[in-house]
């Protein structure tokens, strides 16, 4: 059985950067927005859609007033969530099956659990968290420090009811996860270089 190794992470705590320095030093194939490329071929979808619903939980089927029907717009959105993580997780086993790999959030440590993936969580304290988000911005971002915690708190509660919706799992638990690694004052080249080194 190839190894699988899957990556969650908190935004804005290396997690991105840590999965792919790991996959090269690794030579283990690697997946993340590639995941999105495919789904667009697979289900017709645009990828800038698929994006838009990437690890987000769906909207409740609920009527937007008493007496009313539920609304199309939801009950469409709703179908494309479950179709898109249907697709996912067939892609994600195929992916899995391949070749040895790293693969990037989506639920994979529990979609894959039938691969007895290594499965890691990268997490940082808030302030180490709003400095790489600087350090990583586009130089014509101009966001305060204020606003970095709040796009922080929105993804990360966004993915924490995604995960939750498909797994039943709370994301933040240690339990669902092999290793969790702190990247508070880290340097993240160096954290794979060690890490790498148990997995070989």
């Amino acid at each position: 059985m190839n190894k699988v190794i899957t990556v969650s992470r908190e935004f804005g705590s290396g997690g991105r950067e840590f999965a792919r320095r790991l996959a090269d030093k690794l030579g283990f194939a690697y997946y993340d927005s590639e995941i999105i490329s495919e789904l667009a071929k697979r289900t017709s979808l645009a990828e800038e859609y698929i994006s838009s619903l990437n690890e987000r939980c769906p909207a409740p089927l609920i009527p937007i007033s008493i007496g009313q029907t539920f609304s199309p717009a939801i009950d469409v959105r709703w179908e494309h969530h479950n179709t898109i993580f249907t697709e996912q997780t067939a892609l994600l086993k195929e992916l899995a099956k391949k070749s040895d790999c790293v693969i990037v959030g989506r639920c994979a440590d529990y979609t894959l659990r039938e691969f007895n993936p290594i499965r890691i969580r990268l997490y940082a304290e808030l302030d180490a968290r709003i400095e790489r988000c600087k350090s990583r911005a586009d130089k014509t971002e101009k966001l305060s420090d204020r606003e970095i915690k709040q796009k922080i708190n929105e993804v990360d509660k966004a993915r924490a009811k995604y995960y939750l919706f498909y797994t039943g799992k709370k994301w933040e638990d240690a339990l669902n996860y092999d290793i969790c690694i702190n990247t508070t004052g880290k340097n993240i080249a160096k954290l794979v270089e060690d890490f790498a080194a148990t997995i070989k």
